[in-house]
């Protein structure tokens, strides 16, 4: 099993990294502040201005540290990657299986989304009783059951993104009723994205951002090409693969987010408005989603599939390998992670 290493985040705009022999060196205004070694990092995620230091970025690609560079409001930007890993025959097949049909990946990816989804509900139904009897509530799950069943009965890929899109209006049209503390500053009544419009969506799309290159890195490591997907359409720049990936840990995230609300961990002195009304995160706001996302990897789970326990923070590189043996052929279906 693969070791759960550290992520680096670098939050300060002015902060810069640099090389130094086997250490990574961060310096604020040409004072070092820390410095740590490559040995124990898995990768990097950089939200400042200053960037860091050529020599730096190659020893990221020497040690297949992934390095990516996001924009203080959570824009993901651009990665350093180094030479492709595994084998060209496994990416030469990721080419051709993706571009005949997938039906079964895309419902299967799909189903297992909408399965988590009401699993993230009715969790939270077991532990607020009253939402046992909100009609909506009770409508959703009905929607999302449905929304499982029915994608497994078409074939055509734009109508199941119609059946996806429909389950997650019905899901964050009640997403609020599960926010259960503060709620006069953290209120969602729709998912806005570019750019978020209040709090919620601020933070869901700030770990979204950061959970995408969690799974594109993962699928790096094993070979596969993460800009070649099967569900999300193929642009210039987006890492499709990753985005059909994330889908199955959407759950995860949103999770996550109404536990540091619900909790009090996060509030909104952590947040700041945009002229234009975004809202994103701010300096303090991001320091504590980070750790609170650092220590969630750090959970131990059950993976539904191959029964073994292991850091949640393992769970993309894991999926990444199974991915890669149904691409070869090893194993008949790729099996999707669902929620236990």
């Amino acid at each position: 099993m693969r070791k759960l290493l550290n992520s680096l985040y670098i939050l300060d705009e002015k902060a810069y990294l640099s090389l130094d022999g086997e250490n990574i060196v961060c310096k604020l205004e040409d004072n070092e502040k820390f410095r740590l070694p490559f040995s124990n990092i898995e990768d990097i995620y950089c939200f400042n201005y200053m960037g860091c230091s050529p020599a730096l970025m190659g020893k990221c690609v020497e040690y297949g540290v992934s390095l990516s560079f996001i924009s203080p409001q959570g824009k993901y930007l651009a990665s350093v990657k180094g030479e492709t890993k595994g084998n060209v025959y496994l990416r030469k097949a990721q080419f051709e299986l993706f571009s005949k049909d997938v039906t079964l990946l895309i419902q299967n990816t799909v189903a297992a989304k909408l399965a988590n989804t009401r699993f993230l509900i009715k969790r939270s139904m077991r532990d607020n009783l009253h939402l046992n009897d909100d009609q909506e509530v009770i409508d959703c799950l009905r929607h999302l059951s449905d929304g499982i069943e029915n994608v497994y009965k078409i074939t055509d890929k734009e109508i199941i993104m119609g059946i996806e899109g429909n389950c997650a209006k019905s899901y964050f049209n009640i997403f609020n009723k599960l926010i259960l503390k503060q709620k006069e500053d953290f209120s969602m009544y729709s998912r806005t994205k570019r750019p978020p419009l209040d709090r919620v969506n601020a933070v869901l799309s700030f770990l979204y951002t950061i959970v995408t290159r969690w799974c594109a890195s993962a699928l790096g490591s094993v070979g596969l090409d993460s800009y070649m997907g099967f569900y999300h359409a193929l642009r210039p720049g987006r890492s499709s693969l990753a985005c059909d990936m994330v889908e199955e840990f959407r759950c995860i995230v949103e999770r996550l987010v109404l536990s540091m609300i619900n909790l009090k961990i996060i509030n909104s002195s952590h947040f700041e408005t945009q002229p234009s009304g975004a809202i994103y995160l701010n300096g303090d706001g991001k320091k504590k989603v980070l750790s609170q996302w650092q220590e969630k990897k750090r959970t131990i789970i059950q993976h539904p599939y191959l029964k073994q326990k292991m850091p949640l923070g393992l769970l993309p590189f894991v999926q990444s390998s199974l991915l890669a043996k149904y691409i070869r052929g090893e194993i008949d279906e790729y099996p999707c992670y669902l929620s236990k």
